[in-house]
């Protein structure tokens, strides 16, 4: 058999039924990426076998694929997230992504202790893998376009975007501690030191390229007619630089990348202003006035956001089916293993008890209602990102270790991905519903 001719055929069916289906998939309790899911698990080795992924075998390979596709997602959610920053709305993601992170670190580290008799170093890296919301496969939650400040989806999207790199300090501490044990928190000033210039550089770096790029950009197409066309370039471009600088920096990529993303439309809304929407002032545009408008002072800021988020939301569209089929297919290779008791109880203690109530405590006092705060406090999907944080530990972590965590965090992103999924639309239309 030609098995090139026979992925040529499977990815190009995959293609052409994701663009025919879609709202009928819309329609229904369901997402692209449980049909990626379900895809990547036929081809892999419990359905036809045509391909086989070993998470130690290829897991560097992996963890490379995985954090060259999440920065995109990344930069996306920010580009979505049109509200200045001194606005009341940023404190519903801000709690999301730092005291309901660390609640949930503190609670399931507690359930991998207690309930799964997990030491502290596995037990709160299994914690740290499982904090992060993720950022690729909640698009059924963000704002509907870049403006839009309902806050139910403004804190979930706010809250994937920025705890898949504040999470990352976490997943370090709990390698350390399964590689040295107790000698792991010899240093307790030394690590606290290290968190926290992660957090302020990544912010920094992110803040300042998003802000200069959209700066330069705007100014050498509006003064010298240059630099316009190829916004894919530009935002890829942006993207890797970013995530690079900050690496070299010792700050945490993921987190740039998405600070990234928000200054770029800080600065649109500046020049735009709040009074209409992007997508309003470039609507009118034609293809052949693009050039010109984009040269536009009243437009041009406009154009390239939008441009840009466009980009960016198209990439995504790609990286969540390439990511999901990884997915999928390692799941093929686990799935006996992620029936056990200790992947469902962990599962179940985190949608049914530690994520409600991490959310539950750390919004309590803002200003949304108690409908609100409940579907905010269910609707904490887990896939890439966690999927990520179990490839840093296989190549970092004792497998020893690994493989007693790996069938656990597969399972909680399996059940995110099928829980939610079937949940998300019809939970979304009864809050519209109840909001009119």
């Amino acid at each position: 058999m030609n098995i090139e001719a026979v992925w040529f055929l499977l990815i190009g069916a995959l293609f052409v039924l994701m663009a025919l289906a879609k709202r009928f998939i819309d329609a229904l309790p369901m997402t692209g990426a449980m049909v990626y899911l379900a895809v990547g698990f036929l081809i892999g080795p419990a359905g036809l076998g045509l391909l086989n992924l070993d998470l130690y075998a290829d897991g560097h390979v992996l963890r490379l694929i995985t954090e060259a596709a999440l920065p995109v997602s990344l930069f996306a959610i920010g580009m979505h997230l049109r509200v200045a920053c001194g606005h009341s709305l940023w404190r519903l993601p801000l709690r999301l992504a730092a005291p309901a992170m660390l609640l949930t670190v503190a609670l399931m580290t507690a359930v991998g202790g207690v309930a799964l008799g997990l030491a502290l170093g596995p037990a709160l890296l299994l914690a740290a893998a499982l904090a992060p919301t993720d950022p690729v496969l909640a698009n059924e939650l963000r704002p509907l376009e870049a403006g839009d400040d309902e806050p139910l989806r403004f804190a979930l999207s706010g809250e994937g975007g920025a705890n898949d790199g504040a999470a990352f300090p976490l997943v370090a501490l709990g390698i350390a501690l399964c590689n040295a044990g107790p000698a792991g928190l010899a240093q307790p000033w030394t690590l606290a030191a290290e968190m926290v210039w992660g957090v302020a550089v990544a912010v920094a770096i992110g803040w300042l390229m998003g802000t200069l790029s959209e700066r330069l950009i705007a100014m050498l197409r509006i003064r010298y007619g240059n630099a316009l066309g190829l916004d894919e370039f530009l935002a890829l471009g942006l993207i890797a630089l970013c995530y690079g600088a900050t690496l070299l920096a010792h700050g945490y990529g993921f987190l740039a990348v998405f600070c990234a993303g928000v200054a770029l439309r800080q600065q649109e809304l500046r020049a735009t202003g709040g009074a209409r929407s992007p997508r309003a002032a470039v609507e009118g545009v034609t293809p052949a006035e693009q050039e010109e408008s984009s040269q536009d002072p009243k437009l041009a800021h406009a154009h390239l956001a939008e441009s840009m988020m466009a980009i960016s939301v198209g990439l995504e569209r790609f990286v969540e089916l390439a990511l999901m089929l990884v997915i999928g297919c390692v799941v093929s290779a686990y799935w006996r293993e992620m029936l056990g008791w200790m992947p469902l109880l962990a599962t179940a203690a985190l949608f049914v008890v530690v994520r409600p109530a991490s959310v539950m405590l750390a919004l309590s006092g803002s200003t949304l209602d108690a409908r609100q705060r409940w579907l905010a406090s269910w609707l904490g999907i887990r896939g890439v990102g966690t999927f990520y944080y179990l490839l840093l530990a296989v190549e970092q972590a004792p497998q020893a270790v690994t493989r007693g965590l790996a069938p656990i965090l597969l399972a909680a992103i399996v059940g995110s991905v099928l829980a939610h999924g079937i949940t998300a639309s019809p939970l979304l239309a009864w809050y519209y519903r109840r909001r009119r």
